[in-house]
């Protein structure tokens, strides 16, 4: 009986705060931490059922009066992009993709920074330094991943002294039905080439070929223009109190 106590989570609620996407509503997340006494099927199970890992923390929205931020999974078997989405992935055809352990490089974070600063300069992961990167993407007790994308030199869009410079992450999570992606950032200059959505149509292909079913973009919010691209793909299946339900 010890032992079963032990191996079962306890959970957490924060404190009311700004919601990051809502401007006129509080947060509030019920969390707990994830341990290597912990099962993998335990932890595996929160991550499916609507929780999201920050390092060794899994969390999900539990505000008062609210229930925008809606899980979201791709069914991956039956994507078809779009023309605009298609776009996107023969735009990013000359890249060249390398999948690798979570390990974090400076490279890396030069490219976080450079995102964050562009994209996120108020928010709340802005003052990361190198050190809390690597916490970021080292500290997981379950098979986590990164892909890189990496630019040739010799394109008319990017000049550097190396052979190759890297121009987007991906830090994702396996997950027993599907991937999971944890964060992903990109070199921000090079707009025209719509790195955050080929990213994610990437790690779709990624899925199909190792047989996972789904991918699981994290939190769709009704409402925030800043999640709005995750309604792009689909089929998708959205987490409700039913259990996950299919949209086209």
């Amino acid at each position: 009986m010890t032992e079963h106590k032990s191996n079962f989570p306890d959970f957490y609620i924060t404190a009311p705060q700004p919601c990051p996407y809502l401007s006129y509503r509080k947060e509030r997340k019920l969390f707990t931490h994830l341990t290597k006494d912990k099962p993998n099927v335990l932890i595996d199970n929160l991550l499916k059922g609507g929780f999201r890992r920050s390092q060794n923390i899994a969390y999900m929205p539990y505000c008062d009066n609210c229930s925008a931020c809606v899980s979201v999974r791709i069914v991956v078997d039956e994507f078809e992009p779009k023309r605009t989405l298609k776009r996107a992935q023969n735009k990013n055809a000359d890249l060249k993709i390398t999948r690798m352990p979570a390990n974090p490089t400076i490279e890396q974070y030069h490219l976080f920074k450079q995102y964050l600063h562009s994209r996120h300069a108020q928010g709340e992961m802005a003052d990361m330094s190198l050190l809390d990167y690597g916490v970021m993407v080292e500290e997981s007790v379950i098979k986590t991943f990164i892909t890189e994308y990496r630019l040739s030199h010799n394109t008319e869009e990017m000049q550097s002294s190396e052979d190759e410079t890297l121009i987007g992450v991906a830090l994702c999570d396996y997950l027993s039905d599907g991937i999971s992606m944890v964060y992903s950032f990109f070199d921000t200059t090079l707009d025209s080439r719509s790195l955050g959505t080929y990213m994610i149509m990437e790690q779709i292909q990624y899925a199909k070929k190792i047989n996972l079913p789904y991918v699981y973009l994290g939190y769709w919010i009704n409402g925030s223009q800043k999640m709005k691209y995750k309604t792009r793909f689909k089929p998708q299946e959205r987490l409700t109190p039913k259990g996950w339900v299919r949209f086209e």
